[in-house]
C-alpha cells in the first residue's frame, strides 16, 4: 500500500495519475483534508481517507497499512511548516510505515536565503531521526512558481522582478512521474536524491529572449529594487510575510541556489524532461 497526502493538490494529484499506471488502484491510497474533492479517485478504488496535518489522529488512520507514504510538503513557512511535517512523519512512524518519501527540493539547506528551503532543511532531519528508510526527493523550482512571476509581463512585455540568478525550472509532470518511478521501484534512493531538475537552468533575462520567441513580439527585462517589489506585492493585498518569501526566491537565486542541473530526473523518465521554452507555450497557449 503506498498513500499520498496531498493527492487533491498539483503535485499530488499528478503523483496519483502516474502512480494508477503502474499499480492497482486497491494498492493506492490518498490522505486528504477534503475526501469529498478525492471522490473521482474513490470511485476509481482508490482508498480514500481524512487525514489533516493539524490532526495527528486522523494521519494515523490514513497512513493504516502503508508500506510507503509520499509526504508532499505543505504550503506553510516556517514553524507552522515544520510543525506540520513533524505530525505526518510521526503519524508514519506510528502508523508502521515502511518508508517514508518527502518532496524537498534544490537548495534545501539551513543558512539557505529562502525560508520553504531552511524547512525543508529541518524536516530531513526529522525524516533522518526516525531511524525508518526514507528518500527525500530534492525536486527543481517548479515552473509553475516563474509563470506567476511572468504573468504580468505576458500583458506589458516587460519582465519587471528583483535580480535574480541561474534557475532550473522544473515541471510537475515530469517531477510526477519519476516520483512515481521512485515509489514503485524499490531502492532507488536513500536519503536526499540528486538535484530532480529540467534540462537548464535560466535567468529572467533569458526568459525574456524565450518569451519573444514564443508571442513573436518584443520583451524586456527591467531589474525593480528590491524595497519597490516587496511594496508592489504588498499594495496588491499579499501579508508581509507573503512578500519577503517571494523577495528571499530572488536572493537565493542570485546566491546560485536554484541554480544545479543534474541528469537524474532524465534518468528517472527516460527521456529529457520539459525545457522551460515548452512549459511557457503551453501555459500562454491556454
Amino acid at each position: 500500500m503506498i498513500i499520498v497526502t496531498g493527492a487533491t493538490g498539483k503535485l499530488g494529484r499528478r503523483t496519483v495519475e502516474r502512480l494508477l499506471e503502474r499499480v492497482p488502484a486497491d494498492r493506492l491510497g490518498v490522505s486528504v483534508r477534503d475526501p469529498r474533492k478525492a471522490g473521482d479517485l474513490a470511485a476509481r478504488g482508490v482508498r480514500v481517507r481524512r487525514g489533516s496535518f493539524d490532526d495527528p489522529a486522523s494521519l494515523v488512520h490514513a497512513f493504516e497499512g502503508a508500506e510507503q507514504v509520499l509526504l508532499v510538503s505543505l504550503d506553510r513557512t516556517g514553524e507552522e511548516c515544520v510543525t506540520g511535517h513533524r505530525a505526518a512523519i510521526d503519524a508514519a512512524v506510528r502508523a508502521g510505515a515502511g518508508r517514508i518519501l518527502y518532496t524537498s527540493q534544490t537548495g534545501a539547506a539551513h543558512d539557505s536565503r529562502f525560508q520553504a528551503c531552511r524547512d525543508h532543511a529541518r524536516t530531513e532531519d526529522l525524516l533522518r531521526a526516525t531511524g525508518l528508510p526514507w528518500t527525500s526527493l530534492r525536486n527543481g523550482f517548479y515552473a509553475a512558481s516563474a509563470l506567476q512571476f511572468l504573468e504580468a509581463a505576458r500583458h506589458t512585455g516587460d519582465i519587471a522582478l528583483p535580480a535574480d540568478g541561474p534557475v532550473a525550472w522544473t515541471g510537475h509532470d515530469d517531477l510526477a512521474e519519476a516520483t512515481a518511478v521512485i515509489l514503485t521501484e524499490e531502492g532507488r534512493f536513500e536519503g536526499p536524491t540528486p538535484p530532480l531538475t529540467g534540462p537548464a537552468a535560466l535567468d529572467f533575462d533569458a526568459v525574456a529572449g524565450m518569451a519573444a520567441q514564443v508571442t513573436g513580439r518584443p520583451f524586456t527585462r527591467t531589474v525593480v529594487p528590491g524595497d519597490a517589489f516587496r511594496e508592489q506585492v504588498l499594495s496588491h493585498g499579499a501579508p508581509v510575510p507573503v512578500a519577503d518569501l517571494l523577495l528571499s526566491i530572488f536572493a537565493a537565486a542570485r546566491d546560485g541556489e536554484f541554480a544545479a542541473v543534474d541528469p537524474a530526473l532524465a534518468e528517472l523518465i527516460g527521456r529529457e524532461p520539459a525545457p522551460f521554452r515548452t512549459l511557457l507555450e503551453r501555459a500562454w497557449a491556454e
